[in-house]
């Protein structure tokens, strides 16, 4: 399983990947996190709006800055 976190290294991008991290430790998984900071490979993978979370390649979430509980939930949907 492959999370990027996909933004400029804003406050909300970074606390964005914290919080994916905090979820990953609460749910037992095992997962790689990464964060995309590079302006043009944001733009080649189509995301217009950040933060951005991205699930083996496929877009779980933009734009939000979502509360642990949230994406706890939203993994869980993903993953089952």
């Amino acid at each position: 399983m492959k999370f990027e976190v996909v933004g400029s290294g804003c406050r909300k991008c970074i606390e964005l990947e914290k919080r994916v991290r905090e979820a990953i430790s609460i749910l037992g998984i095992e997962a790689d996190v990464e964060h995309v900071y590079d302006v043009s490979r944001i733009v080649d993978m189509g995301i217009v709006s950040t933060p951005a979370l991205i699930l083996d390649g496929k877009v779980i979430l933009n734009g939000m800055l979502p509360t642990v509980e949230y994406l706890v939930s939203l993994i869980k949907s993903k993953v089952a």
